[in-house]
């Protein structure tokens, strides 16, 4: 024989329910943006950063919109660091971790990334010298660094 829910245990339970099914479904997101997860260093790129779907140069450069391309030229001060004006062949970006795409000039000018690569690492929170280390994207932004620092600490505890 079937037993009838009370009114207040069918609205107890329904809520659980729901409240269970919301943190199913975003209990993904949320793990994924977890502070406390260890750092996956074949998931990030060769600095630790790990490059945002919305960046105007890799859109610009996936998309061909050259107004995203002019935007990230100025932002990115193409002009300052490289000495080029605007030419859309080159001021494009595939990211720093790929094999079938030219490189950006960002990209090829990056000592953090070629001292990876010349170390045999995914990224630079596997390397020992970390804290020491005083590459030019370091001295630039020693905050960020400082972050990467902290992602190491997460990657090397056991």
């Amino acid at each position: 024989m079937k037993k009838e829910l009370k009114r207040r245990d069918f609205i107890t339970r329904c809520f659980g329910a729901g409240v269970a099914c919301c943190a199913l479904s975003h209990g993904t997101m949320l793990t994924a943006q977890d502070q406390d997860t260890k750092p996956d260093p074949k998931n990030l790129e060769y600095c630790g950063y790990k490059c945002p779907d919305d960046c105007p140069l890799r859109k610009g450069t996936l998309e061909n919109n050259m107004e995203l391309k002019k935007k990230a030229y100025e932002d990115f001060q193409f002009k300052e660091k490289y000495g080029i004006e605007f030419d859309a062949d080159k001021v494009f970006c595939y990211g720093c971790k790929i094999n079938d795409k030219p490189l950006s000039l960002p990209v090829k000018s990056c000592t953090v990334r070629k001292c990876v690569i010349e170390k045999g690492y995914d990224c630079c929170i596997q390397c020992d010298g970390l804290a020491k280390c005083d590459k030019e994207l370091w001295t630039r932004f020693p905050q960020f660094k400082d972050m990467v620092i902290k992602m190491q600490q997460k990657y090397k505890a056991v």
